[in-house]
């Protein structure tokens, strides 16, 4: 644990969302592999850049090979894996930015810490308003991700060649209320990036009010 830190005053929450007239919050993307997570995740930012809001996926792709390049996939390395995610999608939710983050993150308390370090007030400016969380759990049925299996990760699963792998030889623990639940087997990719849009909207998170009264709406 770090010692003698000491939080330096900056700009409040609030004062950034104003001046960069959008909210800041975190979009968690979580289901088995070939679930259709990362599918969707990069249809929904890019949706979101078309609309004019700053918005930023991470997946294995831009922090597994960065960032958690050390870790590995038991059980200890993963919890690590999210906790690290979660830490920089609360900086980019802070920043008023859209994280988007796009893991497996299989175990349900990593993902209920990742949720509460969003909500905790901030020590310099505890006026500010939490950073929303909002879960998608893109579900889909075990067997319909293995005939999926575009990387042929359950085969070597199956085959022992993947020791701890989510979904065969390591647990998956489904989220128990997510904001968002999809069936990726059930619907397309746009028709799942319209519903959590229209998510979004009705919570009010992709407009903002300014000081003067007058809506910023994208």
């Amino acid at each position: 644990m770090a010692t003698n830190i000491t939080w330096h005053p900056s700009l409040s929450r609030n004062e950034r969302n104003t001046y960069r007239k959008q909210r800041g919050f975190t979009i968690w993307f979580t289901g088995l592999s070939a679930s259709g997570k990362s599918t969707i995740a990069t249809a929904l930012e890019q949706h979101l850049l078309h609309l004019g809001l700053a918005a930023y996926r991470l997946d294995g792709d831009n922090v597994r090979f960065g960032l958690n390049k050390d870790l590995g996939f038991s059980e200890t390395d993963r919890n690590e894996n999210i906790r690290r995610i979660a830490e920089v999608a609360k900086l980019f939710a802070d920043s008023s930015t859209i994280a988007i983050t796009s893991f497996i993150s299989p175990y349900r308390a990593d993902r209920n810490t990742a949720r509460e370090l969003h909500a905790a007030p901030s020590a310099v400016h505890p006026d500010d308003e939490p950073l929303a969380f909002i879960e998608v759990f893109v579900d889909i049925p075990l067997e319909v991700a293995e005939q999926r299996d575009p990387k042929g990760l359950y085969k070597k699963a199956r085959e022992g060649k993947i020791p701890e792998f989510t979904g065969i030889s390591a647990p998956y623990e489904e989220p128990e209320n997510p904001e968002i639940k999809i069936r990726s087997d059930q619907r397309s990719v746009e028709e799942a990036v319209k519903e959590i849009v229209d998510y979004l909207d009705a919570k009010g998170l992709l407009k903002l009010n300014s000081a003067d009264g007058r809506g910023l709406e994208y």
